[in-house]
């Protein structure tokens, strides 16, 4: 997969994706995380990561997050996020938004009529958006890529 920069502010850095390569690496296709079970049951099968992690090609987008207030949904400083335009924002979703003049990652909140960003940290309060903001919705997170 290769990755073009695209844009870059205080808190996102974007890329575009290009799904035209491929590296299919080995997948166990089941690990348990309690008792260890015997290797025999290990199954390898090749895995695509573009094939995986990405449903709408021409949607899709790439951001590294800058900043900590998004830590307790587990986005972190760092942290790369796989973005898909193409999908419709619902409440309690994870999504990229452009509010005046910024991009943010947040939860979404719709309440009636109105619609809240929700950080994942209590040091940060939720924004409400207003009629006075400029905003939209940009893209919805779908996956986050971290270093262990």
């Amino acid at each position: 997969m290769r990755v073009k920069k695209l844009a870059e502010n205080k808190t996102l850095t974007f890329y575009s994706s290009d799904i035209h390569t491929t590296l299919e690496v080995p997948m166990i296709e089941t690990i348990k995380a309690g008792f260890p079970s015997p290797a025999d049951d290990f199954i390898e099968v090749p895995l695509d990561l573009n094939k995986a992690l990405i449903k709408n090609p021409s949607a899709t987008f790439f951001a590294r997050v800058s900043g900590n207030s998004m830590e307790d949904a587990n986005i972190s400083d760092g942290d790369l996020l796989i973005i898909d335009r193409s999908i419709i924002p619902q409440d309690g979703k994870i999504a990229v938004c452009f509010i005046d003049g910024e991009f943010t990652v947040k939860r979404l909140q719709f309440k009636g009529d109105e619609c809240f960003l929700l950080p994942a940290n209590e040091k940060y309060k939720p924004i409400k958006v207003s009629k006075e903001n400029e905003f939209i919705i940009w893209g919805i997170v779908t996956h986050v890529i971290k270093a262990m």
